[in-house]
């Protein structure tokens, strides 16, 4: 039945981006942002956790889990260490996949010619 979830809350979430970019002049890179900040309000709303205790990796391997973990870093700092923390939670928690992302994207760019 969990697989089933995933694939159904995943499924969703992705049939959801493609129906914004086919309908909308939303581009790829709008579509992130749409569900990265989506991500960061359902959690700021309480409603992100208990779609991932129900939909397991349907819900975290999607791009909005990382507004997700973003938002989660951020709170979990703020109350442990007031204002300070709103600004070190997000790397704390996160700090890994943006570096990931920066060192990945660097390492792809020098491999291959963009177009344009």
């Amino acid at each position: 039945m969990s697989y089933l979830l995933a694939f159904l809350v995943g499924g969703g979430l992705t049939a959801l981006g493609q129906l914004l970019i086919d309908g909308t002049k939303l581009t790829n890179a709008h579509m992130m942002v749409v569900f990265v900040v989506s991500g960061a309000v359902l959690t700021g709303l309480g409603l992100y956790e208990p779609l991932l205790e129900v939909a397991g990796a349907g819900a975290a391997i999607p791009v909005s889990n990382f507004g997700y973990v973003v938002t989660q870093g951020v709170l979990q700092k703020l109350q442990a260490e007031g204002l300070f923390g709103l600004f070190s939670g997000i790397f704390s928690v996160a700090g890994g996949v943006i570096g990931a992302a920066i060192l990945f994207g660097y390492g792809i760019a020098l491999l291959f010619k963009p177009r344009g």
